[in-house]
């Protein structure tokens, strides 16, 4: 089994220092996964996706970018979106990549009026409630006609989706960690959010947010739709 993970984020000081989003999902999945060779491919640098063919599945990442921005490496993604659901590859997203699945597959994301949203966030779902780590403006507004809502929060309704093809994704962040999640609100909270919004965030550090979150979850995903 072939995975390889759509790094759609640019260097930036927490990638100088943690390295780049790729390898985070990579190491999050992995254990959940050990059957599967993961690689990761820098698309927001302009390395092209694989082709449907050369890979049994889909990751993709989250960005610092929405899914309105104009840049190169975006259409390309755009496109391949759709060539992946035709020939029926398996697709998760994460964050940025559960927006824009849902944006090409007939739904919307876009600024979300709650402003900047990081730290930890529980969310329901059909296992019951979880714990997650976030880092987002941007949600799902529009649901696509194929796709499920199956976790939401009241700040979030649309956190997880369900497609009628092979296609899953999240709006929360399952590769973070406490660690990363609070450097992230150290380098950045000061442009993104005010000083009460960044007290608030860091209050939330300390919930209970499992290792491994959505791991099992998203190997069973890739081994229900991957036959070989």
């Amino acid at each position: 089994m072939k995975i390889t993970v759509l790094d759609c984020v640019s260097p930036d000081r927490l990638t100088e220092k943690y390295g780049p989003t790729g390898n985070h999902v990579i190491r999050w999945l992995s254990p959940a996964l050990p059957e599967a060779t993961i690689d990761t491919v820098h698309v927001a640098g302009g390395v092209p996706a694989p082709k449907p063919g050369e890979v049994d599945g889909i990751v993709i990442s989250g960005s610092e970018k929405g899914v309105y921005d104009d840049t190169p490496w975006m259409a390309p993604l755009r496109a391949i979106l759709e060539e992946y659901r035709e020939a029926g590859t398996p697709v998760f997203g994460i964050c940025f990549g559960h927006q824009i699945m849902a944006d090409v597959w007939g739904g919307k994301a876009e600024k979300a009026d709650k402003g900047f949203i990081t730290g930890a966030r529980e969310f329901g779902s059909p296992a019951g409630p979880v714990s997650a780590y976030v880092a987002h403006q941007d949600q799902v507004t529009d649901v696509p006609p194929n796709a499920q809502v199956v976790a939401g929060s009241d700040y979030c309704p649309v956190a997880a989706l369900a497609y009628d093809f092979p296609a899953f994704s999240v709006q929360f962040h399952p590769e973070y960690n406490r660690g990363f999640t609070e450097d992230l609100i150290d380098m950045f909270g000061d442009q993104l959010m005010n000083a009460d919004q960044i007290a608030e965030a860091k209050s939330t550090l300390d919930a209970d947010v499992p290792a491994g979150l959505f791991g099992a979850q998203t190997a069973a995903f890739f081994r229900g739709n991957i036959s070989r």
